[in-house]
């Protein structure tokens, strides 16, 4: 049981000397930084304008759908590299099966649009 605490140690060693520097470091930021903050450092920053009346206001719904598009797509980059390189293994399978993966994709894609998601105005 010795041995195996033993094989641990290495670990804490670099716990306690990661969580030293990082006290070290913020404690000496804040003894030399100055800490005279002004009406305009304190003033809340949300994009260059005013921070909103509450936390409770509507977004318009286009905002999560450009999201939801963007990681679809992120996702999509993710699995065509992989298969690209390992397309020669896969065989005949492997190309329908990714074809059928940007199928639904491409769906997904024209009913976003059709939808109007990707207009601004």
């Amino acid at each position: 049981m010795d041995q195996l605490l033993l094989d641990y140690l290495p670990i804490l060693i670099f716990l306690g000397v990661a969580g030293a520097v990082s006290a070290l470091a913020v404690a000496a930021s804040w003894l030399v930084a100055s800490q005279r903050p002004d009406s305009a450092k304190n003033a809340a920053y949300e994009c260059g304008f005013d921070a909103f009346e509450h936390s409770r206001g509507k977004f318009d719904v286009r905002f999560y759908l450009v999201a939801i598009l963007f990681i679809v797509f992120d996702l999509e980059v993710a699995f065509l590299f992989p298969w690209a390189i390992s397309l020669g293994q896969v065989g005949l399978f492997g190309f329908w099966s990714m074809m059928a993966f940007l199928g639904v994709l491409t769906v997904g894609f024209v009913y976003e649009w059709k939808k109007g998601a990707l207009e601004w105005e």
